[in-house]
């Protein structure tokens, strides 16, 4: 048996405004169910073959719940807790760096509307790419990755492990 990630829930106070943040930022659709508690984030395309062509398997998903009510949920006024996580761990998103971008637009983008970024300019040699992150404004980390290649040309600034 093989059970399947499907798409990857995060947290917002408003998920709408999250929703906007995350379509401005990647170009994403956002698919309101309904507008304001759920929006699913849609960011088209299918997973590529090990040949470079598209596979028949679609890029996953991310869905943006309403803290105060994450659905769904047998008990329609929700469960505790009700609010965002503020300190310590939490799950954390990788995205994908796409062939026509950039870290430097996705960062400066973000930032732009109210994410804070977290680091840049890391290369990470155990999974061969190049990592920058940033914390969205509802306290959600995501990582940028790019790819590195076959014989990675690792800038001198970039910090390395």
């Amino acid at each position: 048996m093989t059970d399947t990630l499907i798409f990857v829930d995060i947290p917002a106070d408003d998920p709408s405004a999250a929703a906007t943040f995350y379509a401005e930022v990647f170009g994403w659709r956002n698919d309101p169910k309904p507008e304001g508690l759920y929006h699913r984030m849609v960011p088209g395309g299918q997973f590529m073959n090990p040949d470079g062509t598209e596979s028949l398997i679609g890029n996953l998903h991310i869905g943006i719940f309403k803290a105060d009510n994450a659905r769904p949920h047998p008990d329609a006024g929700g469960t505790e807790p009700k609010s965002i996580a503020q300190s310590g761990r939490k799950p954390r998103i990788w995205l994908l760096i796409g062939d026509d971008d950039t870290a430097e637009r996705i960062l400066t983008a973000a930032c732009a509307r109210g994410a804070k970024e977290l680091w840049r300019d890391h290369y990470w040699s155990t999974f061969n790419g190049y990592n920058h992150a940033f914390m969205d404004p509802w306290g959600n980390e995501i990582i940028l990755w790019g790819k590195a290649g076959q014989h990675p040309d690792i800038p001198d600034s970039y910090t390395r492990e």
